[in-house]
């Protein structure tokens, strides 16, 4: 009589940070934010939700890691897009954090309301206000402007995202805007209508940053390069 034997169940990758962190934003991308908890996190992991501990004391602690690691290769991304002005530079910069964002599912909102300070978003941060102060801006300013377009690049692509309807990937219909208008009294947005449900989220990205620019470039300082 022949015995078949059983192989033994191999043992899960040993938990690290950097694995822990690669299956929450692996997660993220699948389920979402809201699905996102550290139980599930360590089922993933197959460890216990204890275990997770040693790396992140709250959820919050990983949240902030996570938007950590999304602004990795950002600072480098933007470069990558060649030489320029002060204000074609910072538009990148811009740009390239918008990407990152729109790289994960509900990437801004993980982002949003966090305050890491690894290496990636503080480089990120020094090379946009060095880059102000180098275009001839006052410290104040260049830090108030550093918030001023991270909050805005957050802000709209929070908007972005959310355009999708929970748990489906198609975005939200621009017919209920345009049927609430056109049954109301409402002329000046019947006016604009096609620019308000066009949905183009580029575009209206691209227009506020370039009403940003140009307003730091009104306000920046005689002399400055």
């Amino acid at each position: 009589m022949t015995s078949t034997s059983i192989p033994a169940r191999g043992r899960p990758p040993r938990l690290s940070r950097d694995r822990a962190l690669h299956t929450a934003l692996d997660l993220l991308d699948r389920s979402g934010l809201d699905a996102l908890t550290m139980r599930r996190l360590a089922d993933a992991l197959e460890v216990r939700a204890g275990a997770l501990y040693r790396y992140f004391a709250t959820k919050q602690d990983l949240l902030t890691a996570m938007a950590e690691r999304m602004m990795e290769g950002v600072t480098e991304a933007a470069a990558e897009g060649g030489e320029g002005d002060w204000g074609e530079r910072l538009a990148a910069l811009a740009r390239a954090m918008r990407t990152a964002l729109l790289g994960h599912r509900d990437g801004a909102r993980v982002f949003a309301g966090t305050h890491a300070t690894g290496a990636n978003i503080l480089g990120y941060a020094d090379t946009v206000v060095g880059l102000l102060r180098e275009a001839g801006f006052a410290d104040d300013d260049a830090a108030r402007a550093l918030y001023t377009v991270a909050n805005f690049t957050v802000g709209h692509t929070l908007e972005e995202q959310a355009a999708l309807h929970p748990g489906e990937e198609r975005p939200a219909d621009p017919g209920l805007l345009r049927d609430a208008v056109e049954a109301g009294a409402y002329p000046h947005l019947g006016a604009t209508l096609p620019a308000l449900a066009s949905g183009d989220f580029d575009r209206l990205f691209e227009f506020g940053l370039g009403l940003l620019v140009d307003g730091l470039r009104a306000r920046r300082r005689p002399g400055g390069e």
